[in-house]
């Protein structure tokens, strides 16, 4: 799996020093409304292909899941792309945001590489070979209490199908931790649980490319992630509570109350 991580790696960079280039001039690019709330700019897509033309040319038969072009048929290793998680706080000038890519075999996640370009952190992981913020090993917060605890989070933006629920969810954690954050990039709110940045998470309805790369890096940090049945099907139902054990469930215990059938 190494010579696949340092194609991941170079991609990543790759991506990232185009987005980092291309932020000096954000007035003057294209961008379009993909749903409510949801934009794509020219930058991402100059990014995913980048990315894409990369892994393409080392592992032509490898297929691929990207958010702007979508599924490229191939054999069972699948790389799964988000190249510009974070576009809204991009666009915004916003400093978070990040190149996310991961790697699956037959389902099973192998490979994860989030780079931030601004501040050239780059986290990697291997399944079975622990995870690393460039050359520091990561390991999960040992928080054991939510009070005192930083939680990150992702409000359901593109639609209000389930937000009394996560409204109901926030209201009770707040009661409960010392402070919630809500920084606009799953991606990187993964990576820091992995790094002990924030000692747990929960979101409602992500897509696979913004949390395919985060939650390999919390496993291999030695955290838990689960839906919000204490399942493993985040990757489908795009429900997330992810931190230490310990951690994952506290959080589990104070957001079940609030879990609707449709969020099982």
């Amino acid at each position: 799996m190494q010579p696949m991580l340092n194609i991941a790696v170079r991609a990543a960079r790759s991506a990232g020093d185009l987005i980092l280039r291309s932020s000096d001039n954000i007035g003057q690019l294209r961008i379009d409304q993909k749903g409510k709330n949801d934009y794509a700019s020219e930058v991402d897509r100059m990014a995913e292909r980048e990315v894409i033309n990369i892994i393409r040319t080392a592992y032509p038969d490898h297929a691929m899941l990207a958010e702007e072009s979508g599924s490229h048929a191939g054999n069972e290793f699948v790389w799964v792309i988000d190249p510009l998680d974070g576009t809204t706080n991009f666009l915004h000038g916003f400093p978070q945001y990040a190149v996310s890519i991961a790697l699956k075999y037959k389902n099973k996640l192998e490979l994860a590489v989030i780079y931030d370009p601004l501040r050239d952190e780059l986290f990697t992981a291997k399944r079975g070979g622990g995870a690393m913020l460039n050359s520091r090993r990561l390991r999960v917060t040992q928080q054991a209490t939510l009070k005192g605890g930083l939680i990150g989070t992702g409000f359901p933006f593109k639609t209000d199908k389930h937000l009394e629920a996560y409204i109901s969810m926030f209201k009770s954690l707040t009661m409960e931790c010392a402070g919630i954050r809500r920084a606009g990039s799953a991606a990187l709110d993964l990576a820091y649980v992995a790094a002990g940045r924030l000692d747990g998470f929960w979101e409602i309805g992500i897509m696979e490319w913004d949390m395919a790369a985060g939650i390999l890096l919390i496993k291999e940090a030695g955290g838990v992630v689960t839906d919000f049945s204490f399942n493993d099907n985040y990757l489908v139902s795009g429900n997330v509570i992810a931190g230490s054990p310990k951690m994952h469930q506290l959080l589990y215990q104070q957001i079940e109350p609030f879990v609707t059938d449709q969020l099982r």
